[in-house]
C-alpha cells in the first residue's frame, strides 16, 4: 500500500483502502476515493500529454470545489504546481498573478471565465483557457480530457512544489509562495497524535473545506482530509445557513475565522441546529472575544476550540492556543497565540535578529519543516523573509512570557486583516493613486466590531482641488483592486504627516483610531 507523503499518495492509499468511502462531496455531487484516484490520474496524464512538463504552474480562477481538489491531486502527480487565484480579484490582479505564474493553463468556473480571458489577453506564457463546467467561449475540462492522448507520469519527489499561493507584500506586487509536498505533509504528527484530538478524523468523518482555496486555510484542509481518509465536504463560499446544512448532515471539524464564526452562532437556525458531533472548532487570522467564545460554547458544547497562527508562508499553522487553555469565565493566555506545534521553533528577535528577553517586544521568526521552499521567481524577497540559517521573519511583533506562551502586540509591516483577508496598504494606495483629485494616499486599518480591521484611505487634496469626492475614491479603486480591499472610508486631510526622511507617517494617522485598545491589530 502506497506510502501517504503527498497529497496524491494519500488518495491512492484510501482508494486501495476504502475505495467506496466518500472523498469529496460539494453541490455538484460526491466522488469516492476511487473515483477521485481514477480521475486525478487521467487528468495528470492529460496534463503531459497535452505538453506541460514537469514543474510547470496549473492556474485556477473560481470558488471552492471538488473539482479544484482533484485537480490538486493531478498536480501532485503530474509533478506540477497549482496556482489558485483569488476570485475576488479584479482583472488587472488575475493578469499580474497569471503572468507570475508563467502558467499554460489556466482553468475557471463559467462565472469567472469572461475576467480570466479579460486577464489573459496579454500573458504570453498563458496558451490554454478551460472551463470547469460548461461554458460559451471555452472548451470544458471533460471535453480536453476526451481531446488529449495520456501521457507518461513523471517521478516526483517529496521536496517538489505542489501548492503555489499568492501573498501580497509592502511593496504592493503579490508574491507566490511555493510550498512543497513535504511541507504540506510536516503536520503529519498533529494527526498522528492522539493529543491533538480537535484535529483528528477517523476514515469516512466530515470535515469541512469553507475558506477559499487560494488561501492556505481554504486549499490546506485538504491534505488534512485526505491524509486520514475523511469525507471533504466543500462549500463553494462561507454562508451561515451552508454551514449549517453540512452540521445537519455529520460534520465534526472545521475552521473558520472569528467574523464567520460569529455569523454561524448568531444565525437564527444556529438554536435549532443539532451541534452534538461537531468536535474541533479551529479558527484563525484573530483571537476569539471572551463574549463569541461564551456564545460558541452555549451552542457547540461538545466542541474542543483551537486558536491556530501562521501563515501562506509556513504552509498555514505553526502555533496553536489549545483548546485547554480557552476558559469561558476569560484568561490571561486568551489574548495570545499559544504555543509552538511540535516540531516547530519560534523565538522573538530584535531588528539585528537577535532574540530578546522574555516579556521583551520584537518580531516573530520560526523554523520548521513547514517553511515554504520560496518566493517562486524572486530570490531578493525569499532572502529577505528566510535568513540562510532557515528562520522565517513574519513581520509580527510580539512577545513571548516565560511559560513560552506569545502575544501578539502589533504588525512589524503595515497589513491590514479584513474579515481574515490580508490586504496591504501600498496596494490600495497604488489603486487609488492617478484619482485626479488625489494629491497623495495612506491607507490603515482602522478598528471593526464585525470585520476585525475595515481599510481606511487619508488622501490630500491635489493643488486647486476644492473638494475631493471621497466616493469616487473609493469607486475608482474598486475598478482597480477586489473590493474587499478597496477603503470602506476616506479622510481628506491638507498633508499627510511625514518624518525627516520624507516617508508617511502611518502610524500618526492609525494611532488616534487605536487608542485604548491593548493591541494595534484587532
Amino acid at each position: 500500500m502506497s506510502e501517504r507523503i503527498c497529497i496524491g499518495s494519500c488518495v491512492s492509499y484510501w482508494a486501495e483502502k476504502t475505495p467506496d468511502n466518500i472523498a469529496t462531496d460539494d453541490p455538484t455531487g460526491t466522488q469516492t476515493y476511487a473515483e477521485l484516484d481514477a480521475r486525478a490520474t487521467k487528468i495528470a496524464q492529460a496534463l503531459i500529454g497535452a505538453g506541460l512538463t514537469k514543474g510547470d504552474r496549473v492556474a485556477w480562477l473560481g470558488k471552492n470545489s471538488s473539482a479544484f481538489f482533484t485537480m490538486f491531486v493531478a498536480c501532485s502527480r503530474a509533478g506540477m504546481v497549482i496556482a489558485p487565484i483569488g476570485w475576488r480579484l479584479a482583472a488587472p490582479e488575475v493578469a499580474y498573478v497569471l503572468s507570475d505564474t508563467q502558467a499554460p493553463l489556466l482553468i475557471c468556473d463559467p462565472e469567472f471565465l469572461e475576467i480570466g480571458q479579460k486577464a489573459g489577453e496579454d500573458v504570453a506564457t498563458l496558451k490554454t483557457i478551460l472551463a470547469n463546467g460548461q461554458a460559451d467561449g471555452a472548451q470544458s475540462v471533460d471535453q480536453w480530457l476526451d481531446d488529449t492522448t495520456s501521457g507518461d507520469l513523471p517521478q516526483t519527489g517529496v521536496q517538489d512544489g505542489v501548492l503555489q499561493l499568492y501573498t501580497s507584500g509592502t511593496t504592493g506586487n503579490p508574491k507566490g509562495a511555493v510550498l512543497s509536498n513535504h511541507n504540506l505533509h510536516a503536520v503529519r504528527p498533529l494527526m498522528d497524535n492522539d493529543q491533538f484530538e480537535w484535529v483528528r478524523l477517523d476514515p469516512g468523518e466530515r470535515m469541512l473545506a469553507v475558506m477559499p482555496i487560494a488561501h492556505i486555510a481554504g486549499s490546506g484542509i485538504g491534505i488534512i482530509a485526505f491524509y486520514q481518509g475523511g469525507h471533504l465536504m466543500v462549500l463553494p463560499e462561507f454562508t451561515p445557513d451552508g454551514v449549517l446544512d453540512c452540521i445537519d448532515q455529520g460534520l465534526v471539524g472545521f475552521f473558520l475565522v472569528p467574523t464567520a464564526l460569529q455569523m454561524l452562532v448568531m444565525h437564527p437556525r444556529a438554536q435549532s441546529t443539532d451541534f452534538s458531533r461537531v468536535r474541533g472548532v479551529s479558527y484563525g487570522a484573530a483571537p476569539i472575544p471572551l463574549e463569541l467564545l461564551r456564545q460558541c460554547i452555549k451552542t457547540m458544547p461538545n466542541a474542543m476550540f483551537c486558536q491556530q497562527y501562521g501563515m501562506t508562508e509556513t504552509t498555514g499553522t505553526v502555533c496553536i492556543l489549545p483548546p485547554e487553555d480557552h476558559d469561558p469565565e476569560g484568561n490571561e493566555r486568551m489574548r495570545g497565540i499559544g504555543i509552538p506545534l511540535p516540531g516547530v521553533e519560534m523565538k522573538i528577535v530584535d531588528e539585528n535578529h537577535q532574540e530578546v528577553a522574555p516579556n521583551t517586544i520584537g518580531e516573530i521568526a520560526t523554523r520548521s519543516d513547514l517553511n515554504m521552499l520560496h518566493y517562486f521567481n524572486n530570490e531578493a524577497k525569499t532572502k529577505e523573509t528566510v535568513d540562510a540559517d532557515g528562520w522565517l521573519y513574519t513581520g509580527d511583533a510580539a512577545i513571548m512570557d516565560e511559560d513560552g506562551y506569545f502575544y501578539i502586540k502589533d504588525r512589524v509591516k503595515d497589513m491590514i486583516i479584513s474579515g481574515g483577508e490580508n490586504v496591504y496598504p501600498a496596494e490600495v494606495e497604488n489603486a487609488i493613486f492617478g484619482h485626479p483629485q488625489v494629491n497623495e494616499v495612506a491607507v490603515i486599518g482602522i478598528p471593526h466590531e464585525k470585520w476585525g480591521e475595515a481599510v481606511k484611505a487619508v488622501v490630500s487634496p491635489k493643488p486647486g482641488v476644492d473638494e475631493v469626492d471621497t466616493e469616487s475614491v473609493i469607486s475608482w479603486a474598486r475598478e482597480r483592486i477586489a473590493a474587499f480591499k478597496a477603503p470602506k472610508s476616506v479622510d481628506v486631510i491638507a498633508e499627510l504627516p511625514r518624518n525627516a526622511s520624507g516617508k508617511i507617517l502611518r502610524r500618526e494617522l492609525r494611532d488616534p483610531y487605536w487608542k485604548g485598545k491593548d493591541r494595534g491589530v484587532n
